[in-house]
């Protein structure tokens, strides 16, 4: 793990540079940082993507016999009627 000191309004930067990470400010044990990276990179809270992460793998192992019985116990939703002019 690289370690860094920065202050507040210092940067790093990440991939070539395309990503800038900024301290905003510090409030006791709290940092605020500022993210700025293209739109196709994804930025999520560790938390956030550790359950995704988990969901992934729960779907991956699930047995198809077992999502088949749960497709055929849920019912279908309600149709809407069609709109009378």
């Amino acid at each position: 793990m690289l370690v860094l000191t920065r202050k507040t309004e210092e940067a790093i930067r990440l991939a070539q540079g395309t990503i800038r990470i900024v301290v905003l400010e510090v409030h006791g044990d709290q940092v605020r940082l500022g993210i700025e990276a293209p739109r196709t990179v994804d930025i999520l809270r560790e938390e956030i993507w550790l359950a995704q992460l988990e969901n992934q793998r729960a779907a991956s192992s699930a047995d198809p016999s077992q999502l088949d019985r749960v497709t055929r116990s849920t019912p279908p939703p309600p149709r809407s009627k069609p709109e009378s002019p």
